[in-house]
C-alpha cells in the first residue's frame, strides 16, 4: 500500500470570522479526536502535513499564521495541534488543499497515495480536498469524528457524498490510520 500522510485542515485558526461562533462549538468538539489522531500519526511515523488558510494576508508564512491563531480568542483550540518539527506545512488561499499549492508536488516526493483528512469544515474545505484527491487518484479517509463543522445536516450529508461519490472511506479516527 502506498504511503499514508495526515492532512490536517485550518485547525490554526484565528475563529475571527462570521461563522465562528457556530463553528467553534464542533470543534471544541472534534479536537479530542484531533489530538489523538495526531499523536497515533507521529507516534507511527506518518508524515503530517498542516494546510492552512493564510486569512488573506499575502506575506505571512506558517509561523504568523500560528503566532495569529495563538494570539486569538480560541488559544485553547489552537494549542493541542500545534505543528511539531517533523510537521510539514502548505499555506492555501482557497478552499481545497491543492488548489494553487505545492501539496501535489510534497505528496508525490514523500511516495504517499492515501490521505487521511481532519481538521474543519467539514462542508468546506474536507468535502473540496477530498474531491480534490480522489481526482489525484488519492485514496482518502475521512476522520468523521476529528472534522468540525458550521451546518450540521450539511457535514452529514457532506460525509455521505465524500463516501459514495468518491469512494472515501469514512471512519472514526481511532481507525483511520488503520
Amino acid at each position: 500500500m502506498a504511503e499514508t500522510a495526515l492532512v490536517i485542515i485550518d485547525m490554526l485558526n484565528t475563529y475571527d470570522h462570521d461563522d465562528a461562533d457556530r463553528l467553534v462549538p464542533s470543534v471544541t468538539e472534534a479536537l479530542p479526536a484531533v489530538v489523538r489522531l495526531l499523536e497515533q500519526a507521529r507516534d507511527r511515523d506518518v508524515p503530517v502535513i498542516y494546510v492552512n488558510d493564510n486569512f488573506g494576508k499575502w506575506r505571512s508564512h506558517h509561523g504568523e499564521i500560528v503566532d495569529a491563531a495563538l494570539a486569538g480568542p480560541h488559544a485553547d483550540l489552537v494549542e493541542p495541534v500545534l505543528p511539531d518539527e517533523a510537521s510539514y506545512f502548505v499555506v492555501k488561499a482557497r478552499h481545497s488543499v491543492f488548489y494553487e499549492t505545492p501539496l501535489s508536488y510534497l505528496l508525490a516526493t514523500l511516495g504517499v497515495g492515501h490521505l487521511v483528512l481532519c481538521g474543519q469544515v467539514t462542508e468546506q474545505c474536507v468535502l473540496y480536498s477530498a474531491l480534490d484527491a480522489h481526482i489525484r487518484h488519492l485514496s482518502v479517509t475521512v476522520a468523521q469524528d476529528a472534522v468540525a463543522h458550521i451546518h450540521e445536516d450539511l457535514a452529514r450529508a457532506t460525509l455521505r457524498m465524500m463516501e459514495i461519490n468518491m469512494g472515501a472511506r469514512v471512519v472514526p479516527a481511532a481507525e483511520a490510520l488503520a
